[in-house]
């Protein structure tokens, strides 16, 4: 439950929030696109934290998406690096009204 709570207050306290894996190539990519438009989510990296697999796990329960990246942008639940990708030209937007543009 302690997992659930932490990734929930990580949703809530920030605009846009990345849960990733440092080695992943699709989170390096949601990164990539993040910091193109200037922004600089809240990003954890599931794999150097103590308690990445409990956290993961809660996403999935919240989220029903269990891979990574997961991204949050204004409380919102987008989805991993394609959901993001394909929203591109509605990024700016949801930026701006998350207040990180």
């Amino acid at each position: 439950m302690a997992a659930k709570t932490k990734a929930q207050d990580i949703i809530d306290n920030n605009a846009v929030a990345v849960f990733s894996k440092s080695y992943c190539p699709y989170c390096k990519s949601t990164k990539s696109l993040l910091s193109e438009m200037g922004v600089k989510p809240y990003i954890i990296e599931l794999d150097q934290v103590d308690d990445g697999a409990a956290i993961q796990d809660a996403l999935e329960e919240m989220t029903n998406q269990r891979s990574v990246p997961n991204v949050f942008i204004g409380q919102k639940h987008i989805g991993g690096n394609s959901d993001l990708q394909g929203k591109k030209s509605q990024l700016p937007q949801l930026l701006k009204a998350a207040g990180a543009a």
